[in-house]
């Protein structure tokens, strides 16, 4: 438990830190791997490159340190970085390696102003962090573990089927290679694999939505290529996966884990919006949500054509076949062939407020997923709309540069 003074001295300094959060956090990073380059096989090395992890991790410990006297406000956003660190395979032990880190590089940074009252407290604070962090991880592993099927650690998967779903979308379908079950997921829920980059001469670790129901089986995940590769830059694992990684290859894979996903015994409608390689945890949420007793569902999707709108004949049937969804695709840049009202319903970027009545429904929850600002786009167009924020719910992959 941390004293009043402790806390004090916190918020007092996290001004000071928030204005030289970037440089500090910069410092941190490159002082940690010097020390232990084995950390980057844990951490993503292209956010790292383009920085944004370390303005992740800087608006983090200000938004620890301004809400020092009620960490219970932050609760949410623990979950979600528990979930991430249980999927990337994060240990407690690892922990006092960063905060060694972490309070060096601010003393180091900052200099004199780093008082050793500050370093104090700061050290007690951190250690609060990692406790309440590697509390609920030892939760997550536990509860992996106990699930039939279930596993800790690193899985080896052989890749069964690899097809492609567009252009730029390939879906994989990986089987335990000891052949055991796997353990049932929440729809929305992703995966980490983790593969050998030879450029790099380490693994890295990326997280994949499944985009398949739960079968005890098997997982899908459905992987768009991004402009890349080069070592070390976005993009490259996913054209590792696409070139490279086929069927009867080996992959490893982390449990299920995640926050995003739907309430599967709930009876109340859902509105799913999408854009891009967004859709891929909203197909497992769809398929649940259409299974006995079936919801009312609407399936907002934006793409940029046909060529990259994957899954598109799935949606399509599942439209015709289901009286309780509804489909709405939008195009921004519809290719010659593509027939508004055929192959998609309105032109343009997704639009909110052109299909407001078919959206604003009692009860509904919605849930976003694509690219950043897409997103934000979206949220904000639905609070516009009158949806209260509990109702809104959106994944973020990487580090959460979601809110400002």
């Amino acid at each position: 438990m941390l004293t009043q003074k402790t806390k004090d001295i916190v918020k007092a300094t996290a001004p000071v830190l928030a204005q030289h959060g970037y440089a500090i956090i910069q410092h941190f990073y490159k002082r940690m791997f010097q020390a232990h380059p084995e950390l980057k096989s844990v951490f993503n090395m292209a956010h790292q490159e383009r920085g944004e992890q370390q303005q992740a991790l800087a608006r983090a410990v200000y938004a620890y340190a301004a809400n020092i006297e009620d960490p219970a406000s932050l609760t949410a956003v623990l979950k979600d970085i528990a979930h991430k660190h249980a999927s990337l395979g994060v240990r407690p032990e690892q922990y006092p390696v960063v905060g060694e880190h972490l309070l060096a590089s601010i003393k180091e940074v900052l200099g004199e102003a780093a008082t050793d009252e500050v370093i104090s407290a700061w050290a007690q604070a951190y250690g609060n962090l990692a406790d309440l962090l590697a509390g609920m991880e030892s939760a997550l592993y536990e509860r992996s573990a106990e699930r039939p099927g279930g596993w800790n650690g690193w899985r080896s998967f052989i890749v069964r089927e690899k097809n492609p779903e567009s252009d730029v979308i390939t879906s994989f379908v990986l089987e335990p290679a000891n052949g055991g079950p796997v353990a049932d997921f929440e729809p929305g829920q992703y995966t980490s694999v983790a593969l050998h980059v030879p450029r790099l001469g380490h693994q890295q670790i990326r997280q994949y939505s499944l985009s398949d129901s739960p079968n005890g089986r098997s997982y899908r995940i459905s992987v768009k290529r991004e402009d890349g590769g080069k070592a070390g830059t976005p993009g490259y694992l996913s054209s590792l996966l696409h070139d490279q990684i086929n069927v009867g290859d080996e992959v490893r894979l982390a449990p299920p884990y995640g926050n995003f996903y739907i309430d599967a015994a709930a009876t109340t409608p859902i509105v799913l919006i999408s854009g891009g390689v967004g859709l891929t945890p909203m197909i497992s949420m769809l398929k649940r949500a259409l299974q006995t007793p079936p919801r009312q569902v609407v399936f907002v999707h934006g793409a940029r054509n046909s060529a990259v709108h994957a899954m598109r004949d799935r949606l399509k049937e599942a439209a015709k076949t289901y009286p309780d969804f509804r489909l709405f695709i939008f195009y921004n840049e519809p290719l010659p062939n593509d027939v508004e009202g055929r192959d998609y319903d309105h032109p343009g970027l997704v639009d909110l407020e052109k299909i407001k009545d078919s959206i604003l429904l009692d009860d509904a929850d919605y849930y976003i997923c694509g690219p950043i600002p897409f997103m934000r786009l979206q949220h904000d167009k639905l609070l516009q709309l009158g949806i209260s924020e509990a109702r809104i719910h959106y994944e973020v992959f990487g580090p959460d540069l979601f809110a400002e």
